[in-house]
């Protein structure tokens, strides 16, 4: 690893390197909060959430949380994601898929919490998993990361500019997820609760206020360059993401949209496993759609962003969860949809709200080329820190 600050292995600047607690979680308070690898979610913990154990008092004490510990995920999708732990509650300890180091008194725990999100370690992560039969991470493989380590206040001084860009960054983002929000304050201001039409709206199904249909079932042949065919994976928070999406040829392209082709003011949304994140489409797109719904309103009396907020509320969505298939995968099929029962407010109302989407988008268009903007600036600084150009 070439950089201008002495290399030092994690073995050799750690404390320890443990694993965690083999337990069950349960709900009862035993005084022990039981930190999983699924408790970690965007780089947070919500500890009122996080569940407890019980175990034996010697294995209890072996695997308390401290400020300044970071744990690793150790396994599955995950591997290689870590958490800082600041302020953990009180005999809270930590489960067996996750591994624990604890720095020593010559590591700043925050610069090292940084380099665990750098490419530099993103990529020694990768070349230790290549080949492993189950792509995880153990404590001997963690041992021997290297960390490019400066002395202890330059560690300090390189923290604190990333933990401010880090912040500023998180701040834009939970202003773009409080924006989100503020369109469902607004629909149910305007149109009241969906679920128990608390409004008195005249009613209909879904299925009788606009076509609603679904991509192809079938496997088309994938190619290196063509048209996109989104499926479920797809769709995260409202967003398309096109990362990961594999392409299909101009004839399977062409095939497949002479049934479902996706036009400007449709809604698409997965019908599986991430059921509930959809999409208006604003302009004219060039993809394909797998096993993912799609609303079409050319005939249509509705106004297509009233039945997309509709559609993303979290009072609806749970109507939605209830219709699906229980198992391990959420399914939704096209007679669950067309059967949903939504209220029909007039279509003057409809618009009102439109008005009030429209100027909302744009507001989270911006924020969302401020936050691109952040986003590169901090790996910038990432890169710059940890080859000590900083």
């Amino acid at each position: 690893m070439s950089c201008a600050f002495p290399v030092q292995r994690l073995g050799d600047i750690a404390q320890s390197i443990d694993y965690g607690l083999t337990a069950s979680a349960i709900s009862e308070n035993t005084g022990n909060k039981f930190l999983r690898i699924t408790d970690i979610q965007d780089g947070a913990v919500d500890w009122s959430s996080v569940p407890f154990c019980d175990a034996a008092e010697a294995k209890l004490r072996s695997a308390i949380l401290n400020d300044g510990d970071i744990v690793f995920a150790r396994t599955g999708a995950t591997t290689g994601k870590s958490f800082l732990i600041k302020d953990p509650p009180q005999g809270a300890v930590f489960a067996s898929y996750l591994i624990r180091v604890k720095p020593s008194r010559s590591v700043d725990a925050s610069f090292l919490a940084h380099f665990f999100q750098s490419s530099k370690y993103w990529g020694q992560i990768r070349l230790k998993t290549q080949g492993a039969a189950q792509g995880g991470v153990n404590a001997t493989s963690l041992s021997g990361l290297e960390i490019p380590l400066p002395p202890l206040d330059e560690q300090q001084r390189i923290a604190a500019i990333l933990d401010k860009a880090d912040a500023l960054r998180r701040k834009r983002k939970r202003a773009l997820e409080l924006l989100g929000g503020l369109t469902q304050s607004v629909f149910l201001e305007m149109f009241g609760n969906p679920i128990t039409n608390s409004m008195g709206w005249p009613t209909a199904t879904l299925g009788s206020i606009c076509d609603v249909r679904d991509g192809t079932h079938e496997s088309p042949k994938y190619v290196a360059d063509g048209f996109p065919l989104l499926t479920s994976k797809n769709f995260s928070n409202g967003k398309i993401d096109f990362d990961g999406a594999k392409f299909i040829s101009e004839n399977d392209y062409i095939n497949i949209n002479r049934r479902s082709k996706v036009h400007k003011n449709d809604i698409v949304m997965p019908m599986i496993g991430t059921i509930g994140s959809p999409v208006l489409i604003n302009r004219e797109p060039n993809f394909a759609i797998k096993n993912v719904a799609l609303f079409k309103f050319q005939k249509s009396k509705m106004v297509p962003e009233f039945v997309h907020a509709l559609l993303a509320g979290p009072l609806l969505l749970k109507k939605i969860s209830d219709a699906s298939r229980g198992g391990t995968q959420k399914f939704l099929s096209l007679g669950d949809l067309r059967s949903l029962v939504v209220p029909l407010p007039p279509r003057h109302l409809q618009e009102s709200f439109k008005k009030v989407d429209a100027c909302n988008i744009n507001l989270i268009i911006n924020l969302d080329i401020e936050q691109l903007s952040l986003n590169e600036l901090f790996i910038s600084l990432q890169r710059r820190a940890f080859s000590g150009q900083l």
